[in-house]
């Protein structure tokens, strides 16, 4: 039940940020940040847990970003992300943009 509720608020919560257009950093922030980090280096606790990539070194198409976000991401059979609801295409390609923005 716990699992239910928590999943729900965060649907709900993505889906009124696509409702009132946040920008792809605002995005980043509210779903993306707690492992990747604010600046894309993953050198957060949970980023280090899992080995994640250092999106302030390394491009990323909007295809994998795309696909990262409404399929989730799977390693060796194990989830490493899980997929984000609620957001429009165009949300998507902000959160593309602003992973960009991170590359030094």
């Amino acid at each position: 039940m716990k699992k239910v509720l928590i999943v729900g608020v965060a649907a709900w919560f993505a889906a009124s940020i696509s409702a009132f257009g946040a920008s792809g950093a605002d995005i980043w922030k509210a779903n993306c940040a707690k492992c990747h980090g604010a600046d894309g280096a993953g050198k957060t606790a949970m980023g280090k847990k899992l080995k994640m990539k250092d999106y302030s070194a390394e491009a990323v198409s909007e295809e994998a970003v795309a696909k990262a976000i409404k399929d989730g991401v799977k390693e060796g059979g194990k989830v490493v992300m899980k997929p984000i609801a609620g957001l429009s295409d165009d949300d998507v390609k902000a959160v593309a943009a602003h992973m960009k923005s991170l590359k030094k």
